[in-house]
């Protein structure tokens, strides 16, 4: 048995250049950290006592006979892509809902690679599992989807990512003390709107647009070096959140499906209450919207938005781990 451990990711600021469109004529970059919630894939091969061949468990239980059946489209994707022929037993369990925001959809992705890689007793560079997840989503399944997701899961950690030109990605680690990132972590609340959504169809509308904000776009590239020197130079951390508020307006600019009254009347609630900036995270349209405020307003904010649940977390800095490895060869092949 396998299992795959990967984390969800909070993105501050650079969201949307990470997309083909704008990279591979103006570069991007985005400067966002992996959290402490997880995807976990378990994988196994199938014992041989079963009238299916296939067996994948997530809000639906499928059991099918060949790959083509499987209606999942990553894990099906998956398989027909490592050319997998033995049975298999896939699961999948998430610390937070999905299609919110956070990154789970290419968690899952580099989740299930990693898993089915460890699976044949393969280690691969996590950097490898970015760029084939990326592969998969983009070319195979042909959803409209970024590159920060990937990367930011399978490496894991507090970092700045360029996204250059030729399809080339950098990695730049954010070099701070640990006081400093609990000082900004001490400032970061999280809270579930309630609505999932499917990004890539909320990621259409924003990459149609894109060509019509250039302006929009360059302004929040460079956000991303002023979040990173307001962090790495010692400046006030509240000029962090000042910034998240600039680049939210920015962001909601994109399209008209990023946000919704819902989501304007939780970020205004939070402002009231003393909230120096926030974000909706990831491409839109619902999930997790992340508040930044003094720790002393925290409580106020909280029980303003006592009716949104506030899920606490923390940094973390391993990316997509096998966290337990433990094959049975015994039934390959069978």
């Amino acid at each position: 048995m396998i299992v795959s451990r990967t984390p969800f990711r909070v993105s501050f600021f650079g969201g949307g250049t990470d997309y083909p469109v704008w990279f591979e004529e103006n570069g991007g970059a985005v400067l966002a950290t992996t959290i402490n919630k997880y995807c976990y894939i378990t994988c196994r091969y199938l014992p041989p006592f079963f009238e299916h061949k296939y067996r994948v468990v997530y809000s639906k239980v499928e059991t099918v006979d060949k790959i083509a059946e499987i209606q999942h489209p990553v894990v099906r994707a998956a398989l027909e892509m490592k050319g997998i022929e033995e049975g298999l037993e896939i699961h999948h369990d998430g610390d937070l809902p999905a299609r919110t925001g956070l990154g789970s959809s290419s968690a899952f992705t580099v989740g299930m690679l990693n898993a089915l890689y460890a699976l044949e007793g393969n280690m691969v560079p996590k950097k490898r599992l970015a760029e084939e997840a990326i592969h998969l989503e983009r070319n195979i399944l042909n959803e409209s989807v970024g590159s920060q997701d990937q990367v930011l899961t399978a490496l894991g950690g507090f970092k700045k990512i360029d996204f250059n030109t030729d399809h080339s990605i950098s990695e730049m680690p954010v070099i701070v003390s640990s006081e400093r990132r609990s000082e900004l972590e001490n400032h970061l609340l999280l809270f579930y709107t309630g609505i999932s959504r499917f990004a890539s169809k909320v990621a259409e509308k924003k990459i149609a647009n894109i060509p019509k904000k250039k302006k929009e776009l360059a302004v929040m590239r460079q956000m991303v070096d002023e979040g990173l020197k307001i962090i790495t130079n010692g400046q006030c951390i509240a000029d962090f959140g000042k910034l998240l508020h600039e680049s939210w307006k920015l962001k909601r600019e994109l399209s008209d499906g990023i946000s919704t009254s819902l989501v304007d009347e939780i970020y205004e609630a939070a402002l009231s209450e003393g909230a120096l900036g926030g974000k909706l995270l990831g491409a839109g349209g619902g999930g997790f919207m992340l508040i930044f405020a003094r720790p002393e307003d925290h409580p106020k904010i909280k029980n303003r938005l006592k009716d949104f649940l506030c899920i606490p977390f923390n940094f973390e800095a391993e990316g997509s781990q096998i966290i337990v490895f433990q094959p049975d060869r015994n039934l390959r092949h069978s």
